[in-house]
């Protein structure tokens, strides 16, 4: 884990501490366990969904905070899901929870997140896939590539992996589980500068 990340971590559950905004807490609880905390979110999602209908209803979404660390009385609770049910139907589902927790990005930003999305997407069908990869981004300096342990097809499935914590793990990242990604990155990162340079190294923008 990086110095940075580490840094982090601890902001979070200071601020965490703090806060008497319900959702900036979710979201500081998630950043406390780190930049997977917010890729960790579809995990958190799921395993309150008992029914396993990809939404929340309120009993569900409370049995869920009291899990995630959140001490809330009947009231705040009800403030709370009612805030995440942006649709107003009586139930959350995991696009409103994710759009809700997600720490926004400042425009520069993802701006960058969707130029590199776009580059990645060489069909523009909206979804990033290994076929797609295979034109971008090369394992040829790979170790387990050089060794023959593993195939390009495998590190590149591996590799989109990373993106796709928080929703299905078909091998299509799609451009919300990339910018769900990135979401978790640029809250670790302070400056604007160092986030241009991460993403402009990273996919050649």
């Amino acid at each position: 884990m990086s110095r940075n990340e580490d840094e982090m971590r601890a902001k979070a559950r200071q601020e965490a501490g703090r806060t008497t905004d319900p959702v900036e807490k979710l979201r500081l609880l998630c950043l406390a366990r780190g930049t997977t905390g917010i890729l960790g979110l579809g995990r958190v999602f799921r395993r309150m969904d008992d029914d396993g209908n990809r939404t929340l209803n309120f009993e569900e979404f409370s049995e869920g905070m009291a899990d995630t660390g959140m001490n809330l009385d009947n009231t705040g609770l009800k403030d709370l899901f009612n805030t995440f049910d942006r649709d107003k139907n009586g139930s959350v589902s995991i696009d409103e929870f994710l759009l809700t927790v997600r720490p926004p990005m400042n425009n520069n930003r993802k701006k960058l997140v969707l130029d590199a999305f776009k580059k990645l997407d060489k069909t523009g069908d909206g979804a990033i896939t290994v076929d797609d990869l295979k034109n971008v981004y090369s394992v040829k300096s790979n170790p387990k590539y050089l060794s023959g342990e593993e195939s390009e097809e495998q590190i590149l499935k591996k590799f989109l992996r990373n993106f796709e914590e928080n929703g299905v793990i078909d091998g299509n990242v799609t451009m919300d589980e990339f910018l769900d990604y990135y979401s978790g990155v640029s809250s670790s990162i302070d400056h604007d500068a160092y986030f241009d340079l991460m993403m402009r190294n990273a996919w050649k923008l």
